[in-house]
């Protein structure tokens, strides 16, 4: 044999031997899936299953969430400001505070896959940490402005510093659970959000009382106080945000083994060993399955941003004070977040996503319909906006964890979830405009939008699960043996014959 084909030869064996393990389970939905006690790899005997999972909880999540709690209330904090006198102060009139909020979305959207990368070619630590610090340090910037430009500026450089949060932390929770066991994690990660909205209340009702301290308004000191705490955690949070399974040195070599054996058998292999590259970004995006997860998140965000930035002048138009005002918008966030976790930890049991989309999806529409219909009643309009929180803010976690586990490997992952948060933000440019002074106190357009966007959400949930429950049908069908190396079924990922998705 000629010595160049051997060496080619003996290079083919050693990487299919590489992926010879690449399995997919296919009984994902099965009860009795959640612990599998056939993998090729023991669970180190000092521990269990549950206890590795155990640390790996306390090591991830709540760093995690602690990081996008900054980051939502960062972002969101303008709204609280507002009512403290933001406009009035920097002089803004029509659509202008409308803009500044939308101009946050340009980088924000534009950067998500780039993003990703970046974390997958950093060490997500250092990724992630750097952009925490830039992110509250615009954010005491954004306390010093003096005028309209400075607004739009500090809130533009606030997008492209927090482009990375939301799907780099995604991404990073989906390479260490199991699908089955997802939904509370991630549900419990974007719960944040909703602690961040019920934290900033109470935090600017507090703050608020500064008003003037060293001839800075409340409003200013919102700002500053709040970024100044963002960047003192990002500098400890540099030590603390994990890394990949496959780099944790805060796990034992066969606790890392042991992991990486149980993700491998329900996710396939992750082939995070090879980069990512430009024609991995095109494969990704000629599964049409991907474009519904986009409108799944896309026709949310509307709503959700919808009201996070104007939920606070809308409660203010129920007669409250200032004080008052942030005080009752901390109720809606925090029932929310008790929901999240109720639907979750249901979705996670049963084993299913797309019943747990449908009927917090179902709640948010009577919530806005009341708010549509009902007016000079404002209990129960106030009512109202417990259940359009609960509903959004329950659905969404459910939304992204459904798409994001059901993309198997580092790369569709990477790209798939940048994909469905950069593209569903454009939302959040909808939603700035949505609201508009004009239209206060009864926002009738604002109300409508929502609507119509939560039910191109709900449809898009219909037509992914019909594609995936079709995709799983087929698949039993024509059976696994199609003559594709394992190597070749690694590289595709959830393509592969052997993949069943999660309805």
């Amino acid at each position: 044999m000629d010595p160049k084909e051997k060496g080619s030869s003996d290079s083919s064996s050693g990487r299919e031997a590489h992926y010879r393990n690449n399995y997919y389970d296919p009984d994902i939905a099965h009860p009795n899936a959640e612990y599998d006690d056939d993998l090729q790899v023991q669970c180190p005997s000092r521990t269990s299953q549950k206890r590795l999972v155990a640390k790996i909880d306390l090591r991830v999540i709540p760093v995690l969430s602690v990081m996008y709690l900054l980051a939502f209330l960062d972002r969101t904090n303008i709204a609280n400001a507002s009512v403290f006198g933001l406009q009035g102060d920097l002089g803004l009139t029509g659509t202008q505070y409308n803009t500044a909020l939308t101009i946050f979305f340009v980088p924000y959207i534009l950067f998500e896959i780039p993003s990703n990368i970046l974390l997958k070619k950093l060490r997500p630590n250092v990724w992630l940490s750097a952009c925490m610090f830039l992110f509250g340090l615009v954010t005491v910037c954004q306390g010093l402005v003096q005028g309209y430009s400075g607004l739009l500026a500090t809130r533009f450089f606030l997008g492209l510093a927090e482009t990375g949060m939301f799907p780099g932390s995604f991404y990073l929770i989906g390479m260490w659970y199991k699908r089955s066991e997802a939904q509370r994690r991630y549900s419990f990660f974007f719960g944040s959000t909703s602690l961040a909205g019920a934290f900033g209340g109470l935090l600017a009702s507090a703050i608020g009382k500064m008003d003037g301290m060293r001839g800075y308004l409340g409003w200013r000191w919102i700002f500053i106080l709040e970024g100044t705490l963002t960047c003192l955690v990002a500098i400890l949070f540099f030590f603390l945000i994990p890394s990949f399974p496959e780099d944790a040195k805060w796990l034992a070599e066969d606790e890392r083994s042991y992991v990486k054996a149980r993700l491998r058998k329900d996710q396939g292999r992750s082939a995070a060993e090879r980069a990512i590259s430009g024609r991995d970004v095109v494969n990704v995006f000629k599964d049409f399955k991907i474009f519904l997860g986009g409108f799944m998140y896309f026709g949310l965000i509307v709503p959700a941003y919808g009201y996070a930035f104007f939920a606070p002048g809308i409660i203010r138009s129920y007669g409250y004070s200032q004080i008052g005002t942030q005080l009752h918008s901390v109720p809606p966030w925090a029932c929310a977040f008790v929901f999240a976790m109720v639907v979750a930890t249901f979705s996670d049991l049963l084993k299913h996503r797309f019943a747990f989309t449908l009927i917090p999806i179902c709640i948010a529409i009577s919530g806005f319909g009341i708010l549509l219909t009902v007016h000079n009643k404002p209990h129960l309009q106030y009512g109202a906006l417990f259940l359009v929180a609960m509903g959004c803010y329950s659905a969404m976690p459910v939304i992204v964890c459904w798409f994001n586990m059901n993309l198997g490997g580092h790369h569709r992952r990477s790209v798939g979830t940048a994909w469905q948060v950069g593209f569903g933000n454009i939302g959040g440019i909808i939603a700035t405009y949505a609201f508009l002074m004009k239209d206060a106190p009864r926002y009738k357009p604002g109300y409508s939008i929502c609507i119509a966007f939560i039910c191109l959400s709900g449809a898009s949930c219909i037509a992914y699960f019909i594609s995936t429950f079709v995709q799983n049908r087929n698949r039993d069908r024509a059976g696994t043996d199609l003559g594709l190396t394992e190597y070749e079924k690694t590289e595709k990922g959830d393509m592969s014959p052997d993949y069943r998705y999660l309805l």
